[in-house]
Parts: C-alpha cells; structure tokens; sequence
C-alpha cells in the first residue's frame, strides 16, 4: 500500500480515481458527504465513466440546501447517490436518548447517525474513496493517497488529499459543477444542520462545525488508538 501512495502522489485526482477503479471495482465505493470537494470528485467519476459506487449519509438532519445539491447532482450526471441512514429516526433517538443529543453529546450522536451506518454501509467493500484534504485538520495533515483504514478494515483512497481550497473551486468553475448553495453565504464547510454555522471572515473554515466544543472531526477520519481496530 506504501508503494502504491508513492507512486500516485502527484498523479491527477482522475488518473487516482482510475487506478482505483481497476483495482478495486466492483467492491469500491464513494462515501460522498456532499461537501465541495465531493462535487469535484462525483465530476471526475461521472466524466471519466467509472464504474464507482457512491453513496451518501442521510442524518435526518441535513440542510434543505444540501438535500438540494444531492437532486441536482444526480440529474446532471445521470447518476443514483444512494442515501445510507441511521437505524433511528431523529424522534426514535430522541425517545431513547433525549431530545438534540447533538446539544449535549455529540460525539454520541456523530457515532450514531454517521459512524455507525458509514461503518454498516462499507461492508462488503474493499477498498472506499474519501474527499480530504490535507490541509483541512491537523488530524488529515499526514493522509496518504492510498492507506489502511484501520477504523474500518478497509483500503482508503483520497484523491483530493494534496489539493487546495483554490484547486477544488478552480475545478467547480471551470467545470461548471454543482455545489451547496450555503457556500456563497459563509459556510465553507457544511455537515449536519444544528451543528453547523456560519463562518466569519478570517476564521478557520471548519470553525463553524460544532461551534463551541473541543470537536473539529465527526470522527470518520480519525484512527483508532494504535492496538485498536475498528
């Protein structure tokens, strides 16, 4: 795997995508949180005809907004984005857990509505393609291309990994893709409605994610501790 990461880096995110394709496929799949880099990477798969899988996390809770962008991309590529759920409703949780467990727990509830139906949805595969960057969290500052997802068992392709937030929408405009419309109105970065919000000039674009707690990443590209699977 070591020697597939040095020899992709530097390699076009399409000639990555199809190296994955003819590894991996059928049992490759595109786990696609709809984010801008997302966009880029369906673009790539829809126009270089790649028979990849992608599906997307349904929380229950996304914005309109996105749930917009999941329609628009389907029409303009002629593609199916299979919506992957939690086993519970928001109102089910609820029952069980109190009402906007967000609020009080959310690493609990980022485990119940996103890392547990991802983990659910991953069976079965072999190797899955993410959209992060390295430059995004100090968490993703040494992913490789091609790694071991020790979290979930998997081999995890990031095509994206060396791009910049100028790379990714200099590639949205010249290729006129489909983004989430909450972009041009101060959210770079976009996950589940109550735990998101505008960011203001000079933050850090992810600071808008779980406004005020110690929480940066839902934890679906976070290893285990070393010893742990996933």
């Amino acid at each position: 795997m070591a020697d597939a990461a040095h020899q992709l880096e530097g390699q076009t995110a399409a000639e990555i995508l199809r190296w994955a394709s003819s590894e991996y496929s059928p049992k490759l799949t595109f786990a696609a949180a709809l984010g801008a880099e997302c966009c880029v990477i369906i673009d790539l798969i829809a126009r270089n005809k790649l028979p990849i899988d992608i599906f997307s996390l349904d929380t229950g809770v996304l914005f309109p907004e996105t749930y917009a962008l999941w329609r628009a991309l389907e029409e303009k590529y002629g593609i199916q984005i299979r919506a992957v759920r939690p086993e519970q409703t928001i109102d089910a949780q609820a029952l069980v857990h109190g009402a906007a467990l967000w609020e009080r727990e959310p690493d609990r509830c980022c485990d119940l509505r996103k890392i547990r139906p991802l983990k659910n949805a991953l069976s079965g595969f072999t190797a899955w393609i993410t959209a992060i960057r390295r430059d995004q969290t100090p968490e993703r500052a040494n992913a490789q291309i091609v790694e071991d997802d020790r979290k979930f068992g998997l081999v995890k392709i990031n095509p994206l990994v060396a791009w910049t937030h100028d790379d990714v929408w200099a590639h949205i405009y010249a290729n006129d893709v489909p983004t989430n419309a909450l972009h041009a109105q101060g959210y770079p970065s976009i996950g589940c409605q109550p735990c998101t919000s505008p960011v203001a000039p000079g933050e850090d674009p992810r600071s808008g994610r779980w406004r005020g707690a110690a929480k940066t990443e839902c934890g679906l590209h976070v290893a285990p501790p070393d010893g742990e699977g996933g």
